[in-house]
């Protein structure tokens, strides 16, 4: 079977990283293989610009945030997610492009056409098989998200960011419904599991 391509996105506290842990073993127990990746992040420079975007102390323009973004994306998938797919594994990431649309469009103002356009040149031939968006209001994902870490950078920005934020994420799901899979993640985590399990199946058919 060939490899597929699976991004998790949503607000930070909607469960992304639980569920992808998840996700990436009930693949390992079909007998997939598959690798777990993270955007901002996956190579070493990735990791570097990570550490460099979630700075509590920095304070970037939002369109040099975004084309930092592209550049550690493009980093990523020239040394992980395409040799990643060729092999035939699958590749599950947190967070992928829909991520910049949200935030650096939707909630910094940057022109919804220049990450199209960036988009375009960094990965045309390349999208997702599958995005799972899960939803959840700004206010329990902050309560969650402070029940486990300290805010980074973004996370410190107010809830009208993330308000805007999460439209959206609404928005690039209005314009992929056949890729983007929209899940309420306020449901218990039995629950959004099974959900994930059902729609991997349709994907793995």
């Amino acid at each position: 079977m060939s490899g597929k391509f699976i991004t998790l996105e949503g607000l930070d506290g909607a469960g992304k990283s639980t569920h992808l842990a998840g996700l990436a073993q009930v693949l390992r127990e079909r007998g997939l293989t598959v690798r777990t990746t993270r955007e901002p992040g996956g190579t070493a420079l990735g990791e570097k610009l990570r550490q460099l975007l979630l700075d509590r102390d920095q304070r970037l323009h939002p369109e040099t945030e975004t084309l930092l973004m592209f550049a550690a994306r493009h980093e990523h998938l020239d040394k992980i997610i395409r040799p990643a797919l060729a092999a035939g594994a699958w590749v599950l990431c947190d967070r992928f492009t829909d991520a910049t649309f949200a935030y650096q469009s939707g909630g910094s103002g940057v022109s919804w056409a220049r990450i199209e356009a960036l988009e375009r040149w960094v990965h045309a031939d390349l999208q997702p098989d599958l995005t799972v968006y899960l939803d959840v209001p700004p206010e329990l994902g902050r309560a969650r998200r402070d029940r486990i870490k300290a805010p980074d950078r973004f996370e410190q920005e107010a809830e009208a960011f993330f308000e805007r934020v999460r439209a959206a994420y609404l928005r690039r799901a209005r314009e992929a419904p056949a890729r983007i899979h929209v899940i309420d993640a306020s449901a218990t985590i039995p629950e959004i599991a099974r959900h994930l399990e059902n729609v991997l199946d349709e994907l793995i058919k």
